[in-house]
């Protein structure tokens, strides 16, 4: 197994979060209605993806592809981020918690894009030092390529605000029927601090046929 060199795999950006109960209605009308269609209008962004959490916290998982990382140093970017954000924005920031954000490049297998799925999967390893990016992307092939339920496996390196951290992220058709064995990540498994199932997310609006006008 040869790994893309990270500074030739693609991008990515990814956020969890979970507001307050009280403020849980608002928060995914602001991320469908606002943050999720500006940010795919940004250059460089190629997809922008949103996840619930069915095993584990935080409940809300986003997640955009970027051509590569140098778009977050963009000015397009920069200008809708930090001081350029909304007025909204602003007030759903202050509402939620288990916010976290990786940022980084696609270590294997280097250019592929999210995929359509019906669970993901996800493990982080935190401040794991770049001598176990191997050992790490040998573990989640280990635990999962051959399975009949994987449809993808994409190993992510975020390098954000002096901290590293590694990503599994496993899109799957259905819910894996057995276990993961932490043991075959080998000196990589003490950094292992989330494992998280998702499902992807459902953005919000009127049914159709039960609200508005009939045809």
């Amino acid at each position: 197994m040869k790994m893309a060199e990270p500074k030739k795999g693609k991008g990515f950006l990814m956020v969890t979060m979970e507001p307050t109960p009280a403020y849980d209605e608002e928060f995914n009308d602001w991320y469908d209605m606002e943050h999720i269609p500006d940010r795919t209008l940004i250059p460089g962004f190629e997809t922008g993806r949103r996840f619930v959490c069915l095993s584990g916290w935080p409940r809300y998982l986003s997640m955009y592809d970027l051509t590569t990382i140098d778009v977050l140093e963009g000015d397009a970017y920069k200008s809708r981020s930090w001081n350029g954000f909304t007025a909204w924005t602003k007030r759903m920031m202050q509402k939620v918690r288990g916010q976290w954000r990786g940022s980084g490049t696609q270590i294997y297998p280097g250019q592929a894009l999210t995929g359509n799925f019906s669970r993901l999967t996800f493990l982080r390893f935190r401040g794991a030092p770049d001598s176990l990016a191997d050992r790490i992307t040998q573990g989640v092939l280990a635990n999962f390529e051959k399975r009949p339920e994987t449809k993808q496996i994409r190993i992510l390196r975020s390098d954000y605000n002096n901290q590293i951290d590694y990503i599994g992220w496993i899109e799957a058709s259905a819910p894996f029927t057995s276990p993961m064995d932490v043991k075959l990540f080998g000196d990589a498994a003490p950094y292992l601090d989330i494992v998280n199932e998702y499902t992807p997310y459902w953005t919000r609006g009127p049914l159709a046929g039960v609200f508005g006008e009939k045809k």
